[in-house]
């Protein structure tokens, strides 16, 4: 008797698992279809959410006019800057009090008047090498990956698609905002700067402008009405002083820094 009601229990059990597992399943499988997906998205993948995600911003943006102050200051300084690691680069620049750029996968490249207002066209153009660092080196990408498995949660996309699916415009921005205001990690954040060093060298730039920026960067945060919008920019990058001297050691190195006698 007591064998037939364990027995009984088994089945019970078993079936009841089963009814779960029914209920469950599908769940189960569109995560994990969703991060096969979000772990095979390639390049021109990504770059492709990226640039409809830039129209959608850029619509929504006050673009600064061609003939503008800021828009010729900003042709003039990246003049030679076509692409990065064959991803052709585009720039504009958004007419905001914001203390802010950014760079995407797609090769947009987006500064922020505000930004620009407090910076000499050098020290932007260090700002730019270090944004384009993360592209060239995938951080962006990366990102992007993060974003679109985190929509998972929020069934953004079809499980029982073999391929990316296309999203839709609200689905499109959640994961571009998510992927725009990642912290990149200390490590990531240096990788961009060395990057962003050798970038500007190669396109016949001298890198000490990074020192620049970093060094105002540093003096406005202390002092300047903008301190709070140059902190939040800079939250997750290491420290200043830091920065700088990893950039004096390398401008030191490559002679665009003379130690005087």
């Amino acid at each position: 008797m007591k064998r037939f009601l364990l027995f009984f229990a088994v089945v019970a059990l078993t079936s009841s698992c089963s009814v779960l597992t029914n209920l469950d399943q599908n769940r189960v499988m569109t995560g994990a279809a969703k991060v096969a997906q979000a772990a095979s998205i390639t390049d021109a993948q990504v770059q492709t959410y990226m640039r409809q995600y830039i129209n959608q911003l850029d619509a929504k943006s006050k673009i600064s006019p061609a003939n503008s102050t800021y828009s010729r200051r900003l042709a003039n300084l990246t003049k030679g800057l076509t692409d990065v690691e064959g991803v052709p680069l585009n720039f504009k620049v958004y007419e905001t009090d914001q203390v802010n750029a950014f760079a995407c996968a797609d090769g947009s490249v987006r500064v922020y008047s505000g930004l620009m207002a407090l910076l000499t066209d050098e020290e932007v153009l260090g700002v730019i090498g270090h944004e384009i660092g993360h592209v060239a080196l995938k951080h962006s990408k990366k990102e992007v990956q993060t974003a679109y498995l985190r929509s998972a949660a929020l069934d953004a996309v079809a499980a029982t698609s073999t391929t990316v699916a296309v999203l839709t415009d609200s689905q499109l921005g959640a994961i571009g905002e998510a992927a725009l205001r990642a912290r990149y990690s200390k490590k990531q954040e240096n990788q961009a700067d060395d990057y962003g060093y050798e970038f500007l060298k190669a396109h016949g730039k001298n890198p000490v402008v990074m020192i620049k920026c970093f060094t105002k960067m540093m003096s406005l945060q202390k002092s300047s009405s903008k301190a709070g919008a140059i902190s939040q920019m800079f939250s997750s990058h290491p420290d200043m002083e830091t920065r700088i001297q990893r950039i004096t050691q390398k401008a030191l190195a490559d002679g665009y820094i003379k130690i005087k006698q």
